[in-house]
């Protein structure tokens, strides 16, 4: 992460407040800022779950939604997705969805490190394999949404705090309302 990578800070009704360096706002007094989650899926209607680097600041080796990130001041949050599809997966989205748009979440992890993001969810179809960035990614897998939920209902402390959240919101998780790419 470099020091001048800046991040959208918001304020409690999700306007735009200014900006602040990335490194400043992940901390044990994180200011509401703008993120982003994709949850990606393939033609067979599995989800990619992937394994945070280790030495990510939040919530290392931990397991989580395909991918997160935050857009850049002014730039699109739709632009950002594609962005680090392609920085952290070496990926390249198609059918990108708005899922959730207001997903909003505070979290804390063992070390005391803060997220409070608004944070809109978006889901996706890729046709490739992942191309791991291993700075942001240990490890990556597919798997069967209906294996996924039945993980994250047994060992919710396994995943990131957002990915649990995030399912129950969505859904997707339901045998019923998985995306099947066409």
């Amino acid at each position: 992460m470099s020091p001048t990578e800046y991040v959208v800070l918001l304020d409690d009704n999700g306007d735009e407040i200014g900006t602040a360096p990335k490194a400043s706002v992940h901390g044990t007094d994180t200011a509401l800022h703008l993120a982003f989650s994709c949850h990606v899926y393939n033609a067979r209607g599995e989800t990619l779950v992937t394994r945070r680097a280790l030495d990510k600041r939040t919530w290392p080796g931990v397991w989580s939604n395909s991918f997160c990130g935050h857009p850049r001041p002014a730039e699109p949050v739709l632009d950002a997705v594609h962005r680090r599809a392609e920085q952290e997966l070496g990926l390249v989205l198609r059918d990108v969805q708005l899922a959730l748009p207001l997903f909003r979440y505070r979290a804390v992890d063992a070390s005391g490190i803060v997220e409070h993001e608004i944070c809109p969810v978006y889901t996706a179809i890729v046709d490739d394999e992942p191309r791991l960035n291993p700075s942001e990614v240990a490890e990556a897998r597919w798997v069967d949404p209906a294996d996924l939920a039945v993980s994250l209902a047994a060992t919710p402390w396994a995943f990131s705090p957002w990915l649990v959240l995030q399912a129950e919101q969505l859904g997707v998780f339901a045998e019923s309302t998985v995306r099947r790419a066409s």
